[in-house]
């Protein structure tokens, strides 16, 4: 009787092997990095959407540094125009006292000099900077934007009138900035027009109660202005607040498209190395009978 050999036994146990081992090294590879998904070849498409998810990711980033500093930038506004108000309403409570006709003019000079220094005090509120940028200069940052005539308290406005724009997030635009010019000289309430006009007619004695109005006009404008900073704080807290959650949403993403079950993954690895020690077993077995008959099919 004709003996028929398999051929293909050998090969077969070979690859059978060899996908057990496979098998093994996946099962090994997903239990220590917890992800089910760690080549293209994997699954493509969950990698074309890991891909996305990093990219959004990512931008959620930059936009949050930006906010940081924009938030940054708009505390330190705010904080000064506070500062400006609190000026103002001293050069209101001294204006209007100034303008007690009872006063001599040596208590209205004394007064003029408290006015000036306000003046100068509100200069270098007026010159803030921040991070080397001078806030209230529009888009002409690098310079200074108001300088002072010391004697007459005249100012002059360096910057210009330009504002500027940032990004929060996709389609959640911010302005960046409110102008010197805007602020400190509006047609509704000039802060330095309104004290060299007190601090002239101090010093003359002539219409103090209208410089004295002009100074309530100025403080109301800036109290209007500064609201423009308050409203920006509360939209970058509130553009923060979304793009955390759309962070923590897009990590669920990911996780339920490469997260692998810690407990599952130790069992999955636990049976590939039981079928993969088997395999070996088994082929070691065949392989080692004595008969050619082993081989027959």
């Amino acid at each position: 009787m004709a003996i028929r050999l398999n051929p293909d036994l050998l090969p077969n146990l070979l690859l059978s092997i060899q996908q057990s081992r496979q098998n093994l090294d996946t099962a090994t590879q997903q239990l220590s990095t917890g992800k089910k998904v760690n080549e293209l070849s994997d699954d493509p498409s969950a990698v074309a959407q890991l891909v996305h998810i990093h990219n959004q990711a990512n931008q959620d980033d930059q936009f949050l540094k930006n906010q940081s500093t924009l938030q940054s930038q708009f505390q330190v506004a705010d904080s000064t125009l506070s500062n400006v108000v609190t000026a103002l309403t001293r050069a209101l409570s001294i204006g209007t006292e100034g303008a007690n006709g009872t006063l001599n003019n040596a208590d209205r000079q004394a007064i003029a000099g408290e006015v000036q220094g306000i003046a100068n005090q509100l200069l270098s509120l007026a010159n803030v900077s921040y991070r080397g940028a001078y806030l209230f200069a529009g888009t002409a940052v690098t310079t200074p934007p108001f300088t002072i005539n010391p004697a007459t308290l005249a100012v002059t406005y360096n910057g210009n009138a330009k504002v500027t724009q940032v990004q929060l997030s996709n389609g959640n635009v911010i302005g960046n900035n409110l102008p010197g010019s805007q602020l400190f000289l509006n047609g509704n309430g000039n802060v330095f027009g309104a004290l060299q006009s007190l601090y002239t007619s101090l010093q003359s004695n002539t219409n103090i109660a209208g410089a004295v109005i002009q100074v309530q006009d100025a403080l109301s404008e800036v109290s209007t202005q500064r609201v423009f900073y308050g409203n920006g704080l509360n939209q970058i807290s509130l553009s923060e607040s979304f793009l955390n959650q759309e962070k923590v949403d897009l990590s669920t993403q990911e996780n339920s498209l490469v997260g692998v079950d810690p407990a599952k993954a130790a069992s999955d690895l636990s049976q590939a190395q039981t079928a993969y020690q088997s395999e070996l077993a088994a082929t070691a077995k065949i392989l080692n009978l004595p008969s050619l008959l082993n081989f027959l099919q």
